[in-house]
């Protein structure tokens, strides 16, 4: 699969000067934990889940969650297992006519991870992994062990990406020495693990809050607390680090609107003004920005429940030809390289040493979502991306 796959190769070659490269469930889990992209969340229940799922792969959209947790009730699960190996069945049978994206399961238990690969038998083979949910140092080695058993029935690897969301990870009095505990248990898997995601949802739960539709995860300070610090510990860049993904943006229709919209009319200005009216509308706005902030606070990637966020998260992942620039002059000075060069866009300085590191994850976000044309901006990309 590739992003941008499903626009033609003329068009790709207008908006890229670097076009995204292609990637599968066998790379390199660095590789995949920075090519998530938008990962899409669909309740295992629905009765045409197959359909959907090739629908949403002709449409960009590179990984998903077929949800058997929190977004179906508590008397679904079993109906829902069924369902889920109809929908693989059908795939499998039928063939997927195109690029799948990477499907993950999300249980609700270490014992259905290894139920549901032997019960998907030859239609397994288009399981990505598992999601695990509530995941701790407690209840996470159970997961992760079901997943090596499960490679055993599949023949081959599973990938496996732990949720964290429960409340001993948030509470100031946990917080610390759980996350710790929690590194601690997935490192023995890291090369199962393409990234960590973070559930605010419930940690918003925890303290019975819910954000509106103008303010992002950022504004909310005990969240934005809270993904500090699991960045702090989750994502680091001395080699010990994951990817860790942005959190659920809930809103996909018109709200009432208490706040002005965030959105600037410039870069809209005769090209696109519809299409900033359209995202003012339905609230995107806000969702721009929370992935913008996502990006400054160490996160790649974003859980999405509704298609209509996908070509944001995507759009705002390439990479622009003038980070593209810096970073390759950073690395051409070599490991042992250091100093300051000015840009080549003669707009900012570049430290060698200690801008390299995001100049080596500039690179990896370059190599699988691509490098934009100079004078291709992020409405361009949105535009084809929704197009």
């Amino acid at each position: 699969m590739q992003h941008y796959g499903h626009l033609s190769p003329a068009r790709r070659r207008a908006l890229f000067h670097q076009e995204p490269a292609e990637f599968g469930p066998e790379s390199h889990v660095r590789t995949l934990g920075a090519a998530l992209g938008a990962t899409l969340y669909s309740p295992a229940t629905r009765p045409r889940l197959a359909a959907d799922i090739g629908r949403q792969a002709a449409a960009g959209v590179v990984s998903m969650v077929l949800c058997l947790e929190d977004s179906i009730g508590d008397d679904e699960v079993a109906g829902a297992e069924d369902n889920l190996v109809r929908q693989f069945e059908e795939l499998h049978r039928n063939g997927p006519g195109g690029p799948l994206p990477l499907l993950f399961v999300r249980v609700r238990l270490p014992e259905q991870i290894t139920r549901l690969t032997a019960r998907l038998g030859a239609a397994g083979r288009l399981l990505a992994g598992f999601v695990l949910p509530k995941f701790t140092a407690a209840s996470g080695p159970a997961f992760l062990e079901a997943v090596t058993g499960a490679e055993v029935l599949a023949g081959r690897r599973l990938l496996a990406m732990p949720v964290l969301e429960s409340p001993e990870l948030l509470h100031l009095e946990t917080r610390g020495a759980s996350l710790t505990a929690a590194a601690r248990a997935v490192e023995k898997y890291r090369d199962r693990i393409p990234a960590v995601r973070l559930g605010v949802t419930d940690f918003c739960a925890a303290y019975a809050l819910r954000r509106s539709p103008d303010m992002t995860a950022y504004d909310v300070q005990l969240v934005a607390s809270v993904i500090s610090d699991v960045v702090n510990v989750f994502g680091r860049a001395d080699g010990s680090g994951y990817v860790v993904t942005g959190p659920v943006w809930e809103y996909f229709r018109t709200q009432e609107r208490m706040f002005k919209p965030q959105l600037r009319y410039s870069p809209f200005s005769g090209r696109a003004e519809g299409l900033r009216s359209r995202l003012i509308k339905h609230d995107m706005d806000a969702l721009l920005r929370e992935i913008a902030l996502d990006r400054a606070n160490g996160l790649l990637g974003k859980t999405c429940i509704h298609p209509s966020h996908v070509a944001p998260v995507h759009a705002l992942s390439v990479v622009s030809h003038e980070e593209f620039s810096d970073a390759a002059d950073i690395l051409r000075t070599g490991p042992s390289g250091g100093g300051v060069l000015r840009s080549a866009y003669t707009n900012k300085m570049n430290e060698v040493k200690p801008h390299r590191a995001w100049a080596e994850r500039t690179m990896l976000r370059a190599e699988v979502f691509g490098v934009s044309r100079d004078g291709v901006d992020f409405v361009d990309l949105l535009t084809a991306g929704i197009g």
